[in-house]
């Protein structure tokens, strides 16, 4: 059984990561467990966050947040809720998809820069991120901001960690940026459009001054298994309106009109409208209990369609669309097809494909994230140097850091 090191302190944590370094002996780090199927690399033992936990600040008119890395998302989410305050960037629950357990982390939130629809507005996790504290690789507490570290100055520590899946410190506290909650929101659905033509129709929306916060495609593959089938037959194209009531009746009368050329329009209230987004956000159509290769690709907007077209030229594939097209969610029917999508990827224009979910042989026998050039790997090196010189912060997806 691997030993789990849960220190209740960021000294304890410094204290044992400083023991562990003259030994040489690695680390997994871990927050909730929630994100990731891949098992612990042999000789590693976990060090877990969990025991870091509490908000310590909360400053309501200033909109900031300061909480302990293992403090319970839904910890932080309820404390915003009695000021109806939010994330700004809906991170993902993805323990459906992946079938694990745990409770999620603010912390590992940040760690693996988890962005759901709102990216497409208000930027990624990473972009929310004021500040952080960490304990490095020699075991020494780090306030980005204050200390320098060797060999790293001039670059965003803050930047740096967001994203870096536990592969360059333990994140020990976060500072971080929010947003009040909308007084109401709508969506506004587009029927029965193909892939390419809701590519373009969603464009045509983010063009438009209405303030799009969420826009995504589902396809007749997959319209049925959002909220209970309630969306009109054949392909969805659904585009949120937030805000204040007046204001989202306005935008929507303006949107309906824009969309009309494409296709029938209909309109889902508050209500249906929060439960459609959780469900994109989460990837609910495939919280379907098997191992079946799920890929999350993130390219460029138009060229969402593009490669899933490509694809399924060659193989079996199901796939819907976030970030106007630009996110991809991608479920393989049996082998994960690793060097076949990459090479599509590369084809439109480039991205980042990263292997979520497959059976634990295909997991182990697949790099989970993009390949990327000998430049880029480079400089990863030079960082992970830097943060981490005895390479004792390893990474079940990766050794070295590679945010998305």
């Amino acid at each position: 059984m691997t030993p789990i090191h849960e220190p209740l302190s960021e000294d304890a944590a410094s204290r044992l990561v400083q023991v562990a370094s003259l030994s040489k002996s690695p680390f997994v780090i871990r927050g909730g467990g929630t994100r990731s199927l891949h098992s612990t690399p042999e000789g590693a033992d976990v060090l877990s966050a969990r025991g870091l936990n509490g908000i310590v600040a909360y400053n309501p008119a200033e909109m900031t947040m300061t909480a302990r890395a293992g403090t319970p998302l839904e910890v932080v989410e309820a404390a915003l809720a009695e000021k109806r305050q939010m994330l700004s960037f809906e991170p993902n629950d993805l323990r459906g998809v992946l079938g694990s357990s745990g409770i999620p982390t603010i912390g590992g939130v940040f760690a693996t820069n988890a962005s759901g629809p709102r990216r497409l507005t208000a930027g990624a996790a990473r972009d929310s991120l004021l500040g952080v504290r960490f304990v490095n690789g020699k075991g020494e507490i780090v306030k980005a901001g204050g200390r320098v570290m060797k060999n790293v100055t001039g670059l965003d520590l803050v930047k740096l960690l967001a994203g870096s899946h536990g592969s360059l410190a333990l994140l020990t506290e976060v500072t971080f940026r929010l947003l009040p909650v909308p007084e109401t929101s709508a969506t506004i659905v587009v029927s029965d459009l193909n892939d390419a033509e809701a590519a373009a129709a969603m464009a045509t929306a983010m063009s438009l001054s209405v303030e799009v916060s969420g826009a995504a495609h589902l396809p007749e593959s997959v319209r049925g298994r959002f909220i209970g089938g309630a969306l009109p037959p054949g392909a969805a194209t659904v585009l949120r309106l937030e805000g204040l009531s007046a204001s989202v009746t306005v935008r929507s009368e303006k949107l309906v009109s824009a969309m009309a050329r494409f296709g029938a329009v209909s309109r889902l209230e508050a209500e249906g409208t929060k439960r459609l987004w959780r469900e994109i956000r989460d990837a609910a159509p495939y919280a379907d209990g098997t191992p079946r290769p799920l890929w999350r690709v993130s390219v460029a907007p138009i060229a969402g369609q593009q490669l899933v077209a490509a694809l399924r030229l060659e193989t079996g594939v199901d796939a819907f669309y976030d970030w106007q097209g630009g996110l991809v969610w991608l479920r393989m029917e049996s082998d994960p097809e690793a060097a076949l999508l990459r090479r599509y990827v590369k084809a439109v224009g480039g991205g980042h494909a990263t292997l979520l979910r497959a059976s634990p042989e295909v997991l182990a026998a697949t790099q989970a994230f993009q390949p990327q050039t000998e430049a880029i790997v480079a400089l990863q090196a030079r960082v992970k140097a830097s943060f981490d010189p005895s390479g004792l912060y390893v990474s079940p997806l990766l050794g070295h850091h590679k945010g998305e």
